[in-house]
């Protein structure tokens, strides 16, 4: 029978990011971002720093792990929407359902928040992650309206709905009673009054836009008054 070594130092079994992420969480928490290092989360956690690396690039990646997964979910959801379903009426119908966390998780997602938002390091690694989620809703829009997931309409709802959502989280992170996912309805359906279906545009062509500062007047529109319903 081969026998296993004591001192031996490994993965264990069921060893993920995520618990990884939770880890470092209360670390962070605990004891500060700065003051916390790699070697800690792994001892924490029972694993080697070189499978901390195996997870995470660096230290500032580590609080990213749930996020990322969210991001999984929506490209996921996205896929499956049916063909009819107006555009951003899928888009916040995923990102609402992405979000909809247990009453004992949301403690966790405000002190992820928080971290992120105060911590300069943990803010500078967010444009990937960020990237990321725009490229799932930007894709999604391109496939839709029949254009590149880079041009411009599916760029800008891209960026534009990952700016309302991040609105929205700001807002519910000074609520202790506010429900995440209300905010993110109200911020999206708010949003979609800009980017509904009517609204599709497509790229303008630089040589059409007048002498003007390049702007065909044909193109220009009144913005239109939200509608009190």
């Amino acid at each position: 029978m081969t026998q296993t070594s004591p001192g031996r130092r490994g993965r264990p079994r069921g060893t993920s990011a995520r618990q990884l992420e939770l880890i470092a969480l209360r670390l962070f928490t605990g004891q500060g971002f700065h003051e916390t290092t790699v070697d800690q989360i792994a001892e924490a956690a029972g694993v080697s720093r070189r499978t901390f690396f195996r997870y995470f690039d660096a230290k500032s990646e580590v609080l990213w792990a749930e996020f990322d997964n969210e991001v999984t979910t929506i490209r996921a959801m996205l896929a499956e929407t049916p063909e009819d379903l107006p555009v951003m009426v899928a888009v916040r119908q995923a990102v609402i359902a992405a979000n909809h966390y247990r009453a004992e998780d949301v403690p966790e997602l405000r002190m992820r928040m928080h971290l992120i938002s105060t911590v300069p390091e943990l803010a500078a690694s967010a444009t990937v992650h960020y990237d990321a989620w725009e490229r799932a809703i930007a894709e999604f829009v391109g496939r839709r309206t029949g254009q590149p997931g880079d041009s411009l309409y599916p760029l800008a709802a891209g960026r534009a709905t990952l700016a309302a959502c991040r609105a929205a989280y700001e807002r519910w992170s000074a609520r202790a009673d506010a429900d995440l996912t209300h905010y993110l309805d109200a911020a999206l359906r708010a949003l979609a009054a800009g980017f509904g279906d009517t609204a599709l545009t497509t790229e303008p062509d630089p040589g059409s836009g007048s002498e003007s500062g390049g702007v065909s007047a044909r193109s220009t529109r009144r913005p239109r008054r939200p509608s009190a319903r």
